[in-house]
């Protein structure tokens, strides 16, 4: 199978799509790789200083490009409740819920979720569900739910998926990712078809997301040496951005798969389709996931019940 790259995304002139996230790194590279295939894109940001410095660069690298900027803060249900009424009413064809928080001391949401877990899967299972009136009211809808290749090592323990009796912080990540995960495949067996729902992964890419956790710990060493495998081993974020971009739009995505790099790992490398932890494709994993995010969030995906 050829390499694929981003000069083969088609045109995406008339298509509308929602990116978390897309302030920096992964986000902001799939932002920009839309805008520049004439999707309209709106990029859903929780920092509104560091979302209209991205704004800015993509006006600046596209001339003429539809995008605008909202607000959205996962770890709030207010917040993410508030962006999909002001940008829900009109049609949607592409969600990508990219944004997230990595390996950080322990936290709590604004609705009291341990704030990995609440952010990266909880913060994404309520976005969808309240756009999901915009996004089957598009043929062809899809949902990129970007997880990790940490998902691997997750485990989803429903009598403490806070951390309130045992907290690590790689441990919760790693739940967060695999949530992440079988949220993706549960929602693609929940649409039959009446939308894609698909997950990718960028291998190891060279974000500011690694150094996040040992800043808040106050880890100096720690930010140094982050930063310096971000340097010496990554790949860029630009090319970590191609699986989402290639789950996002390329004709032969399937519902239900994983994309992530081809290379040794999955840590590197051109996206194509790669295998995931076997637990992850377990309907009745995914249903007991999804019960319980719809009882946290208060956010239900009736539509899909309906017949």
């Amino acid at each position: 199978m050829p390499k694929w790259t981003t000069g083969e995304i088609p045109d995406l002139t008339g298509r509308r799509a929602v990116v978390t996230g897309a302030n920096s790194g992964l986000g902001l590279r799939t932002a920009l790789e839309l805008a520049r295939h004439a999707a309209t894109v709106i990029l859903a940001c929780r920092s509104a200083e560091r979302g209209r410095a991205a704004l800015e660069q993509i006006r600046a690298a596209v001339p003429g490009c539809d995008v605008a900027l909202g607000s959205l803060d996962l770890a709030d249900l207010a917040s993410v409740r508030a962006f999909a009424e002001e940008h829900g009413a009109s049609g949607l064809d592409l969600l990508v819920n990219n944004a997230g928080v990595m390996a950080l001391p322990r936290r709590t949401t604004a609705d009291g979720f341990e704030l990995q877990f609440g952010t990266n899967h909880l913060g994404h299972f309520a976005l969808t569900g309240l756009l999901l009136p915009a996004l089957l009211d598009r043929p062809g809808a899809r949902v990129v739910t970007v997880t990790s290749m940490m998902h691997w090592l997750g485990r989803l323990d429903f009598d403490d998926l806070d951390g309130e009796r045992r907290y690590g912080k790689w441990t919760a990540y790693c739940r967060s990712k695999l949530a992440n995960l079988v949220f993706a495949k549960e929602l693609d067996r929940c649409a039959q078809g009446r939308l894609t729902s698909v997950a990718a992964h960028p291998g190891y890419a060279a974000t500011n997301l690694q150094q996040a956790g040992p800043r808040m710990s106050g880890s100096r060493i720690g930010e140094m040496l982050t930063g310096v495998a971000n340097t010496l081993i990554a790949q860029s974020d630009a090319a970590g951005a191609q699986p989402t971009l290639y789950a996002a739009t390329a004709p032969e995505v399937r519902g239900g798969q994983c994309y992530g790099p081809r290379g040794p790992g999955q840590s590197r490398g051109a996206p194509r389709r790669v295998p995931t932890l076997r637990k992850a494709d377990d309907p009745e994993l995914g249903r007991r996931l999804w019960e319980i995010s719809e009882k946290r969030t208060g956010v239900t995906y009736d539509l899909l019940r309906q017949t």
